[in-house]
Formats: structure tokens, C-alpha cells, sequence
């Protein structure tokens, strides 16, 4: 019974894998509580590194570094955890860091770009992705939405299809070959944005489904870190997908 599957990587089976025999052998134990505290901790350190890239940016700096910086050095940190998981205590705390380098750059660069077709496009983003993730944790605090087998399997699928898309994308973008519809305001560009919108928060019932059996089962008191992580990693990918649709909307005013 695949009991711990996420379309997040980040909160995987393998995560999770023997976790109904943790309760007994740790003294701490996971739960919802410190796993929300966890989060929120981490939510800070990526707002303070945001502020400061973005100030940076508004102050005519040159911003470059700290973009490759947080993307790459997030990716890394990233891999790490997914694979050393008892690590996340020490690296998750980084990632929020890295994060937020990348984030606050790429939202101050929107901010500037679409000040005059969308302003205040940054705010409505984080908006729309809280107020989202607030949206999905009821639905499944509520069941209604269900995280059924069925359910994960075509989530995970279609995130795999996304995952998959955006790297051949890239490929052939160093051949010079792009496609318009990712960055351009058409009704297919839109379209497609609505679609991986969609997949990004519906990802969210499955990492609330992963941390809910986690702490169930008593998973050790580090998988709330790592659980934090996995949960970071959806919301920032809802974010900056919620900030392009935003951006396609404001081409077609």
C-alpha cells in the first residue's frame, strides 16, 4: 500500500519508507504542530533574504549573483535533503536562505517590469498563494478533496509531465528554439499556466495527506523539518507559477 506518495519529491514513499516502526525506537516525535513551527521559521528566513535581494535590486544593484546563488544553491541544498533527510534540521533553514535571494530578485524584477500594466503584482501573487494554500488545507481538513491512491497517482503523474516539459524547454532553449507560450500572454500560454496553477496546489493535499501520516505513524521528531522543507518547496513552486499567470493576464489588458 503506497500510503506515503507525493507528487513533491521532496516527500516521497522512500521518505517515509518503514516509518510505522519509528514510534518505538525515538524518544521525540513528529507532529503537526512543530511541523507548522518549523515552516514558519522557515517562512521568515526566506522573507529576510527576499527584502534583501529585492532591496538590492530597487537600489539599482546588481542582482545576478544572488539570483544564480539562491537558484542553484537552493537546487543543491535541495538534493541534499531529499537524499540525507536526518540532515534537514541543519540545511532546511539554508534553503529558505536561498530561496528567498532567488525569489526576491525575480519578484522585485516583476514588480519593476509590470508596474505600469499590473501593479501591485507581486503582492496579489502572495495573496493568491497563501490564500490558496489556506484553501487547499480546508478541503482537506474537511475531506473534501481526498487523497485516495487514484488521486496521487494522477497527480504525481501530471507533475512528472510538468517537470518533464520544463526540461525539454530549456534544452532546446539553448538551440534557440522557444516556446512563446510560456512567457507570452496568448490563450494557450494562459491556459497552460491555469493548468500547472491547478497541479501546484492540488500537490498541496498530498504534502498535507504526507505530514498528517507522518506524525500518525510518529515519524522522528527531524522529519518535521524535512516535512517543513517538502511543504516550502510546493508553496514556492505555486508561487512563481501564480506570478507568471499574473504577468500573461496583465499582456492581454
Amino acid at each position: 500500500m503506497n500510503l506515503f506518495k507525493s507528487g513533491n519529491p521532496a516527500l516521497s514513499e522512500k521518505a517515509f519508507k518503514d516509518i510505522s516502526s519509528m514510534s518505538t525506537n525515538y524518544a521525540e516525535s513528529m507532529t503537526l504542530r512543530g511541523t507548522l513551527n518549523k515552516f514558519g521559521f522557515m517562512l521568515l528566513m526566506l522573507l529576510g533574504s527576499a527584502f534583501y535581494s529585492w532591496k538590492e535590486f530597487t537600489d539599482g544593484g546588481n542582482v545576478t549573483p544572488l539570483i544564480w546563488i539562491g537558484l542553484i544553491g537552493g537546487l543543491v541544498v535541495a538534493l541534499v535533503i531529499t537524499f540525507k533527510k536526518e540532515w534537514a534540521p541543519y540545511l532546511a533553514p539554508a534553503y529558505g536562505l536561498l530561496e528567498g535571494l532567488f525569489l526576491g530578485a525575480i519578484s522585485a524584477y516583476y514588480n519593476e517590469a509590470f508596474a505600469t500594466k499590473a501593479p501591485g503584482i507581486v503582492m496579489n501573487a502572495v495573496g493568491l498563494t497563501f490564500g490558496t494554500a489556506i484553501a487547499m488545507y480546508f478541503l482537506y481538513s474537511f475531506k473534501i478533496i481526498k487523497a485516495t491512491e487514484k488521486f496521487k497517482s494522477v497527480i504525481i503523474m501530471a507533475t512528472a509531465g510538468i517537470a518533464v516539459f520544463y526540461l525539454i524547454s530549456m534544452v532546446v532553449g539553448m538551440f534557440g528554439i522557444h516556446m512563446a507560450f510560456l512567457h507570452e500572454g496568448s490563450l494557450m500560454g494562459i491556459g497552460f499556466s491555469l493548468v500547472v496553477v491547478t497541479i501546484a496546489a492540488l500537490n498541496l493535499i498530498l504534502d498535507f495527506d504526507m505530514i498528517e501520516q507522518g506524525t500518525t505513524a510518529g515519524a522522528p521528531k527531524y522529519m518535521e523539518w524535512y516535512c517543513a522543507f517538502g511543504l516550502m518547496v510546493t508553496i514556492v513552486w505555486l508561487y512563481l507559477e501564480i506570478l507568471r499567470l499574473l504577468s500573461k493576464l496583465s499582456d492581454r489588458k
